[in-house]
């Protein structure tokens, strides 16, 4: 019974490190999703025609919008800053993606996984915020001790 209780303490002083990996995943999965729009304005196009298609009002626009958001959003997420707001904005960038394009479409759970891997992702980090593992914590502790 003791060495249960110190695993969950174990556990509990490293609960930055299950966060870090989470950022790491979402923040990664993010950029790579994006840096091909980023630096190629084909690929921009190519992505505003696909919005024009399924019925996206201002492509191009709806294009950079979303593009940049996830650009940005993958930042702050990785450096763990501004979690909450960066998360914020990608939980609505993928509930449009959702509720928009993958339900019209019929997608199965399975086609949705990627988007929906994503948005709970991002939910769980609106909630948790920064971690101790993250920009923002330093900087407050930075604050706090000057």
């Amino acid at each position: 019974m003791n060495h249960l209780k110190s695993v969950r303490e174990y556990l509990d002083a490293r609960q930055g490190i299950g966060l870090l990996c989470l950022r790491l995943f979402i923040g990664g999965r993010l950029l790579y999703g994006v840096v091909d729009n980023v630096f190629s304005w084909p690929r921009m196009i190519e992505f505003s025609l696909f919005l024009e298609a399924n019925g996206f009002p201002l492509p191009l626009v709806s294009a950079l919008v979303s593009v940049y958001a996830q650009l940005f959003g993958a930042i702050c997420i990785l450096v763990g800053f501004k979690i909450r707001v960066a998360a914020l904005a990608l939980t609505v960038n993928f509930v449009v993606a959702l509720v928009f394009y993958h339900l019209p479409a019929g997608d199965s759970i399975e086609g949705m996984t990627p988007a929906l891997a994503m948005l709970f992702g991002c939910v769980t980090l609106f909630f948790t915020g920064a971690d101790v593992l993250s920009l923002e914590h330093m900087l407050r502790d930075r604050r706090t001790h000057a």
